[in-house]
């Protein structure tokens, strides 16, 4: 079939191009990886999806497996690269880059350190390399105040990149960790307005929130969650109406996992939709996973002593978590 060309306008013409990213992956002995944030035609042709965590651990586990497709953002094939030094790994775009870890430059946070030499330094997952190299252990939204609950109470810490979750761990945990000054631009721009009127909209709704949101919104919250625990919450919850505080990606599986009850996207500030969605993630399309399967690129490639210094966090997260 040749779909060097093709847009996607039919049923039809997707199906085509879902056989051919499938016998591409049986031929080529690949993997697809997504994240809950991909666009629903990604999530369904994926061997895994998950969150940042739970596709780092199954990017660990895989064996037999020539390549592994991260559709997801760059430093999340980073990541898989790291785990899986020996695989190919490819992105279908490789401009499908990240706010938060854009947010944090490795050079400015080396400078940063600097100041906190007796420090330890923890950082969110969602960073560069060069920053993954700069610290001694990683977390997740999902595991973050469990893994800095591991430390003394009397520890120096160092938080990185997203302040937004940093605040939200130094609330739990009663900390005082030193933040860094970043957030994910998705989850700055939920409107507080916007979600209170959906609150009077839809009275009996609970409301699932991010922790990189802002602080005003998760007080608004019933759960606030990585995006595997906001889906558990949903799942095990008698409530039949949910507003999502997160990148409307999520919804998609929320709806496959519970068809039975209802989930409302909240939306932006300068809302021209209903939804908050990651452009980035966004830039993955089936199309773009076909021709990188087809093509075998773009590859990720992490200049090896990096990768190695950056290994270190990444295992000592997967240890505590």
């Amino acid at each position: 079939m040749n779909v060097e060309n093709m847009s996607i306008t039919t049923p039809n013409e997707k199906d085509k191009l879902v056989e051919e990213i499938k016998r591409l992956k049986r031929e080529k002995k690949a993997v697809v990886l997504a994240h809950y944030y991909q666009r629903p035609e990604i999530q369904d042709i994926a061997d895994h999806i998950g969150d940042s965590l739970a596709l780092a651990r199954y990017a660990s586990t895989l064996k037999d497996v020539n390549i592994i497709v991260l559709c997801g953002v760059h430093f999340m094939g980073e990541t898989a690269k790291i785990l899986s030094p020996d695989k190919k790994v490819l992105i279908p775009d490789i401009e499908a880059g990240c706010s938060l870890a854009d947010s944090c430059d490795a050079a400015e946070f080396k400078s940063f350190l600097k100041k906190y030499p007796d420090h330890t330094v923890i950082s969110y997952v969602n960073t560069s390399v060069g920053v993954k190299a700069l610290t001694d252990v990683l977390v997740t939204s999902g595991n973050a105040v469990k893994i800095v609950e591991t430390f003394p109470k009397e520890e120096k810490i160092v938080f990185g990149p997203d302040r937004n979750l940093g605040n939200y761990i130094n609330s739990i945990t009663g900390r005082e960790m030193v933040l860094w000054d970043g957030a994910c631009h998705v989850h700055e721009q939920f409107s507080m307005e916007k979600l209170l009127q959906l609150k009077k909209d839809y009275p009996n709704a609970k409301v699932l929130v991010h922790p990189e949101c802002k602080k005003a919104l998760r007080l608004l919250a019933d759960k606030v969650g990585s995006t595997a625990a906001l889906i558990d919450y949903a799942r095990s919850n008698e409530a039949k109406e949910f507003i999502v505080v997160t990148e409307s990606g999520i919804l998609h599986e929320l709806e496959k996992l519970c068809p039975d009850k209802c989930f409302i996207a909240a939306p932006p500030e300068d809302a021209g939709c209903a939804c908050n969605e990651c452009g980035y993630m966004k830039l993955n399309t089936l199309k773009k996973l076909y021709e990188c399967l087809r093509d075998e690129k773009p590859e990720i490639n992490v200049d090896a002593d990096i990768a190695e210094a950056a290994r270190k966090p990444i295992e000592r997260m997967l240890e505590l978590s």
